[in-house]
């Protein structure tokens, strides 16, 4: 367990570390930057009640006057879900947030880079981050940080916004598994289909939790991928969706808008042109991804002492 000035670890999560036990890293810029008032307060109370129901401990990832938490109490998680001025917070992010003593949600990237410093190895998110269509040089820090942190991420995918033949190619080159939980298939975060492949198949926690150990067991250094369709009551078939996926981009080229707010711009013009229907599937597969987080998380919990990093 990491001890450092700019590190804050509740004494739940130091016990759970101590002991052993299964913890989930939850993002935040979901709450900052991802969803509306009052529904990412919501979100973020759900996501931590889901991983405990499956018996681990949450570890949300946060910012808070500079310093950066691993678990935040509810208050502070009130708190968060009220910043207005809270920093979108990836690699090199975080000394800006620390001199500034400011609030921040932790991105993909920096939220992985927390969980690593603190010896929490299976993360729940959304959809990763990639490469945009807009631009092929718009590449997230998300990308990078999977080939050079041993973490279990758990999505639903890429998020669609993004070009997804790229983002696997560019995964496939760093070296990067990708794993389809119950699925051969890459899911496309609203859509569980998306017409590519991912490099294995894995049914079962249990199965994720070898494919772990063999992994890094045999000194790779990168994370594992593990894809999860939403479920099919909550999908939006991609047909649906990328014409209005198309759309909500022209829209952002034509406003000049990139960098970290092109992705924001992107979800919330979606969800307006869906009239609300993507945000009831990104909320869905948020809890789906908890939930599995968990359940791996555990059976990885008795395999710890067998890890080679």
């Amino acid at each position: 367990m990491i001890k450092h000035p700019n590190f804050s670890i509740t004494p739940e999560v130091k016990i759970a570390l101590d002991l052993g036990a299964p913890i989930v890293a939850l993002e935040s810029t979901v709450i900052t930057h991802g969803l509306p008032r009052p529904q990412n307060l919501q979100l973020a109370r759900e996501m931590e009640k889901q991983v405990r129901g499956f018996g681990a401990t949450p570890a949300t990832v946060a910012l808070l006057d500079g310093k950066i938490h691993i678990g935040i109490s509810d208050g502070e998680l009130v708190r968060l879900s009220d910043a207005e001025s809270a920093l979108k917070v990836s690699h090199r992010d975080f000394a800006t947030a620390i001199v500034k003593k400011a609030n921040g949600g932790t991105t993909v990237a920096g939220t992985m880079f927390a969980a690593n410093m603190a010896g929490i190895k299976v993360f729940a998110t959304g959809g990763i981050g990639g490469v945009h269509k807009e631009s092929s040089f718009d590449i997230s820090t998300d990308l990078r940080s999977l080939a050079e942190i041993p973490t279990i991420v758990v999505c639903a995918g890429a998020k669609a916004i993004l070009d997804l033949p790229a983002t696997l190619e560019y995964l496939e080159t760093m070296g990067v598994p990708v794993v389809g939980y119950r699925t051969d298939e890459f899911p496309a975060f609203y859509s569980r289909e998306s017409g590519l492949g991912v490099s294995v198949r894995l049914d079962s926690p249990k199965e994720i939790a070898e494919f772990a150990q063999a992994h890094w067991n045999l000194g790779m250094k990168s994370g594992i991928l593990v894809t999860n369709p939403i479920l099919e009551p909550d999908a939006i078939p991609a047909a649906e969706m990328e014409p209005i996926i198309a759309r909500a981009s022209a829209e952002a080229v034509a406003q000049g808008v990139h960098g970290q707010k092109l992705t924001p711009f992107l979800l919330g013009r979606i969800s307006e042109l869906t009239k609300g229907k993507s945000l009831k599937a990104n909320l869905a597969l948020l809890l789906n991804n908890a939930g599995l987080a968990a359940q791996i998380a555990g059976e990885l919990s008795g395999k710890r002492k067998n890890w080679a990093i």
